[in-house]
């Protein structure tokens, strides 16, 4: 103890600097202080603890005792060096040091040196820092680093490549020496290089952990100059010198191609079904006399195809069918059961069934596929009274722009949709005013996942009430309804359905006879017959007229009751024609013997009619037949 104090109060540290001591026990370092002549004069307790040594075995020994034998060679020369520079060199300074313990174990320091003049010279004070720990954890780091998958980039706020891994190498096509110290833009595409400054230093100012494959289309440069797509990885690392940013780097070239083959082979998919589906559904016949306008836009997502259809059918007799569904579900299960659905009603509509009694056989149709539910609306168009008989089984209301410009639904019952069973479908007659605009549309038109499906059929009968005031043609009016409620055309979530259609006003070539089920009534109806032809100037099918109208006068007569009712209606390229009366029962085609009057009427209807048909009505039938006009072209002489 006496040697100890002896040493402390040395001549070179004075007693009066007693303050200095005690600072110098309470730093978190080894301190050694040592001469000109690299003499330890003044050492801690963290120098005993950290060097093995009693303060006693230091004092007045050459600092090259605490230094590994392998670098006592040069240590002098380094030494020498620092007393005649005289510069504080700060922790860390990028020196590889060892110490070395009395035990003979070396370890890994970082020593910080300053210059101490003393009124008996220069002493030289390092602070010496046990870095074991850290260097294992960053041998630990860096293995992790070399056994990563991606290559991995680490690069300071100024974008210099400060570590790589192996992967990176591979990669890019660059030794690790040859990235070292440059910045990270070598391995960015020279097109990307006036932007990605501003992206790197974004992200410096905006630290946040980036996934991989987070929406960018990014692009690495290799060595040979080929460009190749990759998917990155950032994450920030606070660092005692600063913030570094790791980046980890994945090739997704395979994954690009792979994605490409696929989306090349979904679109193939999606067109064959598109084309099935289109197939399926048809295009519907324009008809004579109406203006309507249509609209069907498959779903932009998923399959793209669904069970959406719509269809116009000439009854007779200026009569129009107008038919809207939709098959819930989507893909081609959906289309499929659709195309069999629209096949089947226009072939029922096509007999004359009245709408309550279609949706009655659909129901049938649709109860016997497996799981299946669809909605759909029927109405039939009868222009010369206009007058609208609706059912609804589960469909979506339907619009009515009057000519003031009023918008309201039709007051039609809607029953459950087709497939449930067992529930009968009503139908409804209403009278609307002539040139009214109807509006049929499916769910894709008004659904979204956000918005309430009544909010949104509001805003229908808002778009649509502008659309019809802003423009007489519905096929503007309909692009205007479409704009207004599906402003991303390529964003379709569900099949878009709309059907517009205009009802006609009454024809003024329209009259009507109502006659007595009577013999005299076949006679009376041919001179009114030939009559209106004459003012109609439709004279040279006057013969031809007579005789199938004579059939069907004769047929009433002998078959059915009161009323008898004689229609004839002209539109601009043919007569329609029809007799109604009050029996139920619709006539039927036979075989007549050669020696019969009778049963002939129909053949003839057959061979001399351009169309004809039946249609059941409130008080009975009605069969009609239409013939073509000769449109007469005037020839210069």
């Amino acid at each position: 103890m006496e040697r100890n104090r002896h040493h402390a109060r040395s001549p070179l540290i004075p007693a009066a600097e007693e303050p200095f001591r005690a600072l110098l026990e309470a730093a978190p370092d080894a301190m050694v202080i040592v001469d000109d002549a690299g003499v330890i004069r003044l050492v801690n307790a963290q120098t005993e603890t950290l060097f093995g040594y009693p303060r006693h075995e230091l004092l007045g020994q050459p600092i090259e005792m605490l230094v590994p034998q392998r670098f006592r060679a040069q240590h002098p020369t380094h030494r020498e060096g620092y007393s005649g520079n005289q510069q504080v060199r700060p922790m860390g300074a990028n020196l590889e040091l060892y110490g070395l313990r009395r035990d003979g174990a070396e370890f890994p320091v970082e020593i910080s040196i300053s210059p101490l003049q003393t009124p008996d010279g220069l002493l030289i004070s390092a602070a010496v820092r046990d870095v074991s720990e850290r260097k294992a954890a960053d041998a630990r780091f860096r293995a992790l680093l070399e056994a990563a998958p991606d290559a991995i980039v680490i690069v300071d706020d100024a974008g210099t490549i400060q570590l790589v891994n192996a992967q990176t190498e591979a990669l890019f096509g660059y030794r690790r020496e040859e990235l070292l110290g440059r910045q990270v833009e070598v391995l960015v595409p020279q097109r990307f290089h006036h932007f990605h400054p501003a992206h790197r230093h974004g992200y410096v100012d905006n630290r946040r952990v980036r996934p991989m494959g987070a929406g960018l289309d990014l692009h690495g440069l290799r060595k040979n100059g080929a460009e190749f797509p990759v998917e990155i990885s950032l994450s920030p690392l606070e660092t005692p010198e600063g913030t570094l940013v790791s980046a980890a780097i994945r090739d997704v070239t395979k994954r690009k191609e792979a994605e490409a083959q696929l989306a090349e082979l979904y679109e193939q998919q999606r067109h064959v079904a598109l084309t099935l589906q289109r197939s399926l559904m048809g295009s519907p016949v324009p008809l004579s006399g109406i203006d309507t306008s249509s609209r069907y836009f498959p779903a932009r997502q998923g399959p793209g195809v669904g069970g959406d259809w719509f269809d116009m059918i000439s009854l007779g007799g200026g009569r129009v069918g107008v038919l809207i569904g939709d098959v819930m579900g989507r893909g081609l299960e959906a289309a499929a059961v659709m195309g069999q659905l629209r096949s089947a009603s226009h072939a029922l509509a096509k007999t004359g069934m009245p709408p309550w009694q279609l949706m009655r056989a659909l129901d049938a149709v649709v109860s016997e596929l497996p799981d299946q539910l669809v909605t759909c609306c029927y109405l039939i168009l009868d222009p010369d009274e206009s007058a609208l008989t609706v059912c609804s089984a589960g469909h979506l209301p339907v619009l009515l722009v009057e000519p003031t410009g009023q918008v309201r639904m039709l007051p039609v019952p809607v029953s459950v949709p087709l497939g449930v069973g067992e529930v009968p479908h009503q139908e409804t007659r209403l009278t609307v005013p002539p040139s009214s605009v109807l509006a049929l549309y499916t769910d894709g038109l008004v659904e979204t996942p956000t918005s309430d499906i009544e909010e949104q059929i509001d805003a229908l009968a808002v778009s649509l009430e502008k659309a019809v005031a802003d423009s007489a043609c519905l096929e503007q009016a309909a692009n205007s309804v479409l704009s207004a409620l599906l402003p991303d055309p390529q964003d379709y979530t569900d099949d878009v359905t709309l059907l517009l259609a205009r009802i006609p006003p009454a024809p003024l070539t329209a009259v009507s006879a109502v006659l007595p089920a009577e013999p005299i009534s076949v006679g009376e109806g041919r001179r009114f017959l030939r009559r209106t032809l004459r003012d109609w100037d439709c004279e040279d099918i006057s013969d031809t007229a007579c005789l199938l109208t004579s059939e069907l006068l004769s047929n009433s007569v002998r078959h059915a009751c009161d009323p008898l009712r004689l229609r004839l209606r002209r539109t601009k390229d043919e007569l329609n024609i029809e007799v109604s009366d009050g029996s139920p029962i619709l006539p039927q085609a036979r075989t007549a013997r050669l020696d019969e009057e009778s049963g002939r009427g129909l053949a003839l209807l057959d061979q001399l009619a351009t169309s004809w048909g039946t249609l059941p009505t409130q008080d009975g039938k009605a069969v009609w037949f239409s013939l073509a006009l000769v449109t007469s072209t005037a020839v210069d002489p």
